[in-house]
């Protein structure tokens, strides 16, 4: 029925090298992910060839130093890949998302010794990680965690349960925060726990209303011991840590919900133009034409937004506030996009034959992940005010 195919996303990129990443990118997702999207994520199928693939290609530890197996990528560009990666199967995108997540501690607070020990095989040796923060009764509220660290001489025991982890029992590694001290922000620590650890053990995934093939399960922790030598930070420091990496997971997101609007556009722009009624393309009607253009434009926006974020990190620019700013409005454009894509096809829209449901199921765990959009306008509104008074 299309009589048009999308256009690919005109990027304005650093270097040639860039150009030549999204290249390889939007390749690998032309052939090897967007093909089998529809079916694996139907079957809840985790698509482990496509990592080792990505890990293989260099682009899983694209914004990390090349010392270590990164691709010394700026995030504008590392954001565009996951944009495209996502724009193919949102199961690809935000597990490259989580993966350079969980990697974020050990990059920027680890020990020399440390980096040297595992960031080769957790950056390009072929390792999924996952991130875990959030447990069954503290979610928003991270602070609130009971997850347990104690001392036992050289090593610590962890014993707890997190939730909603992506990657949840198939990760080779998790980047773990539990208490070590006391109540509040301080007295929380960072951990790195091998998938294999004795103790370590995942729940049934959860059953979700969208991205089936992406695993998403709770993590029990049953006195597992690791050497301190697997802490990653200074005793208590472990909540600054997870902030942190939040504030550039926060972005991950964000263009994951691009690449997700991007492809529920390029597909209502593609059956608009090819479907016929009234003996006229409907296409050609005002009403869809506006609701196109306004999907087009929330796009745009988004995707401007993100980027301005990704240049005020890469140079060294605090970026926390712009970061919330472009989860929020990415995720919410990217629900209306994809839910204006189900009306664009009308009944089509509304089966399975047609991938825009997909997209519209999708799009909503993004307002959720990584920072609810309502603790994003907390972010927001505390650098514009201050705290909240008590």
């Amino acid at each position: 029925m299309p009589d048009r195919a999308p256009q690919p996303v005109d990027r304005q990129l650093p270097t040639d090298e860039a150009r030549d990443l999204i290249s390889l990118v939007r390749d690998i997702a032309q052939r090897e992910i967007a093909p089998k999207a529809a079916e694996e994520e139907d079957a809840g199928r985790f698509p482990r060839d496509v990592f080792t693939l990505l890990s293989e290609s260099g682009l899983l530890g694209l914004p990390y130093d090349s010392e270590y197996g990164g691709g010394d990528q700026p995030y504008e560009v590392y954001l565009q890949v996951l944009e495209e990666l996502a724009a193919a199967r949102l199961t690809v995108g935000l597990g490259v998302s989580v993966h350079s997540l969980s990697c974020h501690a050990l990059a920027h607070y680890g020990t020399k010794e440390q980096q040297v020990e595992h960031l080769p095989a957790m950056l390009g040796g072929g390792l999924l990680g996952a991130y875990c923060l959030s447990e069954p009764s503290s979610g928003s509220d991270a602070a609130g965690m009971r997850t347990k660290a104690e001392r036992d001489g050289d090593d610590w025991v962890l014993t707890g349960t997190k939730a909603w982890i992506t990657h949840g029992g198939i990760a080779d590694f998790y980047t773990v925060f539990a208490r070590s001290g006391g109540e509040g922000t301080r007295g929380i620590t960072a951990f790195l726990v091998p998938g294999d650890a004795e103790g370590l053990s995942a729940a049934v995934p959860e059953k979700k209303m969208g991205l089936k093939g992406s695993p998403t399960a709770q993590i029990h922790l049953d006195g597992v011991r690791i050497s301190d030598d697997r802490r990653i930070g200074d005793e208590g420091q472990g909540f600054a840590i997870a902030l942190s990496a939040l504030d550039s997971g926060r972005l991950g997101i964000a263009a994951c919900a691009i690449g997700v609007a991007q492809a529920a556009l390029d597909e209502a722009v593609a059956y608009a133009t090819g479907r016929e009624q009234f003996g006229r393309r409907i296409a050609d009607f005002q009403g869809l034409r506006f609701m196109l253009a306004d999907m087009a434009t929330q796009i745009e926006a988004g995707r401007a937004l993100y980027l301005a974020a990704a240049r005020l990190r890469d140079a060294g620019r605090p970026f926390s506030k712009q970061a919330a700013m472009a989860k929020l409005l990415c995720t919410d454009a990217a629900m209306k996009v994809t839910t204006d894509a189900v009306q664009v096809l009308g009944g089509y829209g509304y089966t399975a034959d047609f991938p825009v449901e997909r997209y519209m199921r999708e799009a909503k765990v993004l307002q959720i992940v990584e920072g609810t959009n309502q603790i994003q306008r907390m972010v927001i509104a505390r650098h514009l005010a201050g705290p909240e008074s008590r």
